[in-house]
């Protein structure tokens, strides 16, 4: 029983760092494309410049959580396979 509970704190720590590492990685290159694609940064919604069109910002919202999920969702399937690897390869405990 502990062995699972030290298992599945292991797979929950390792998913969250190889979560939040994609969603950065993610961030980072949505910045960049669409900075080479539009020629600016993306807009900020909280900003209360009106040259940013509502358009721009929901394409942008969109865009953003689409690239998020995707992250996520590579992350935790990433995370699952090493996991599994990791267990089918560890040598079983002895009895007591």
């Amino acid at each position: 029983m502990a062995d699972d509970e030290r298992e599945s704190t292991l797979a929950k720590v390792l998913g969250m760092a190889t979560a939040l590492g994609a969603a950065w990685v993610g961030q980072k290159v949505l910045h960049l494309v669409w900075r080479r694609a539009t020629g600016h940064d993306l807009p900020d919604p909280a900003t209360k410049d009106e040259d940013i069109r509502f358009g721009e910002v929901a394409i942008a919202a969109a865009i953003t959580g689409a690239v998020a999920y995707v992250s996520r969702a590579l992350a935790a399937r990433g995370t699952a396979r090493l996991v599994h690897r990791v267990n089918t390869n560890r040598p079983p405990l002895p009895k007591r």
